[in-house]
């Protein structure tokens, strides 16, 4: 007789062997993803009553009919003093599958991660938008999450998150933080968004922009004296501009333009780097500060000049992807080699490594 698959020991032993996400799927061994690696498990093969009872074992009661009947459903489940888990239940060629990503109760600091100390400058304005972006599983979640927390331990202010679903639990130091979760605290972003206005906010985080009406809300929110601080699967400053004005019809963009420039703080573009050597990741970043003379490049719609701004700044506190993967080299945390296999423009950053482009060490001590 097969042996049965607990969910829970499984869970354990992934959170323990620092995974950061486990794939679960019919006819496999279940698979582990550690360090961006996907690493196959010795594990027998899963059947179809294993996830459906592993699903049994930790949906909440409250969404097993959802599970019935949709396609895709997301929740959370903990494990008390390991973990908690953002769980996906999917279906694949008819079958039921689940990918679930870990979630630490502790929520490192900025010096932790690793990131630039400039990051906790981009916090400390009292209105406005700070995005923070890049591709699925490159931290942007933990990047956001310290960010707050950072506000929370030196500021008094009350946080408001909206986020489908809850995925870091804060507790309320210097500041009072009330997290809402969509579907179970409110209809959706929106209307979450809405309502927190008339929830004397100082500070709101939306989990992620996923479309037109939570860009025009959060918009409304920054203008009207908040900070807002929320996420956009894109790669850096100046696709971050253009994926939020082309989510607006043409006739509109214009005008979106002007508002992005006048609410838009900062864009803090992050990927993980392998490091070989190391045998773990390091965050490079990309920091757009909104300065006056990018404000003037948004409306403009000149996207060459604000990067080339980014890349030649030295006295705004912004930072290049290419001048931080020449940081983390230059540093020993990653090999040149490892920089350049993840630059979007290998040539400039062989330039920064001769001296071409000059970047400063003192964004990581």
């Amino acid at each position: 007789m097969s042996e049965i698959f607990n969910i829970e020991h499984f869970l354990k032993d992934a959170a323990l062997n620092r995974a950061s996400d486990e794939h679960l799927k019919v006819g496999y061994p279940p698979f582990l993803r550690r360090n961006g690696f996907i690493l196959r498990t010795s594990l027998p093969e899963l059947t179809k009553g294993d996830i459906d009872n592993a699903v049994l074992e930790i949906a909440p009661t409250s969404i097993r009919d959802a599970i019935l009947t949709r396609m895709d459903v997301d929740f959370m489940y903990e494990i008390k003093g390991v973990s908690r888990f953002r769980i996906n239940y999917n279906r694949q060629m008819g079958m039921p599958a689940l990918v679930i990503r870990n979630i630490p109760y502790k929520i490192p600091t900025l010096q932790e991660l690793q990131l630039p100390e400039l990051l906790e400058t981009v916090i400390k304005h009292q209105n406005g938008i700070v995005l923070v972006t890049g591709p699925t599983g490159c931290g942007k979640s933990t990047t956001i999450a310290s960010l707050i927390n950072q506000i929370n331990k030196t500021e008094t202010k009350h946080i408001v998150t909206i986020e489908d679903p809850v995925e870091y639990v804060f507790y309320s130091e210097k500041s009072i933080i009330s997290q809402r979760q969509v579907g179970v605290d409110t209809a959706d972003f929106t209307d979450g968004l809405k309502y927190a206005l008339r929830q004397d906010p100082d500070v709101l985080f939306i989990g992620e922009i996923r479309d037109k009406e939570t860009m025009s809300a959060a918009l409304k929110a920054a203008e009207t004296g908040h900070l807002v601080l929320t996420t956009l699967h894109t790669n850096d400053a100046v696709q971050t501009i253009n994926r939020i004005v082309n989510m607006f019809e043409e006739s509109n963009r214009q005008i979106v333009r002007k508002q992005l420039a006048e609410t838009l703080r900062a864009t803090i573009a992050q990927k993980l780097i392998y490091s070989e050597e190391k045998k773990r990741r390091f965050p490079a970043c990309e920091v757009m500060v909104v300065t006056p003379t990018i404000k003037d490049y948004i409306t403009k719609d000149s996207s060459e000049d604000i990067y080339r701004l980014i890349r030649d700044n030295t006295v705004d506190d912004m930072l290049s992807m290419n001048s931080s993967l020449a940081m983390l080299a230059d540093s020993g945390y990653i090999s040149q080699e490892e920089a350049l296999a993840n630059s979007n423009d290998e040539q400039e950053l062989e330039k920064v490594f001769r001296g071409v482009y000059q970047g400063t060490k003192a964004y990581y001590e």
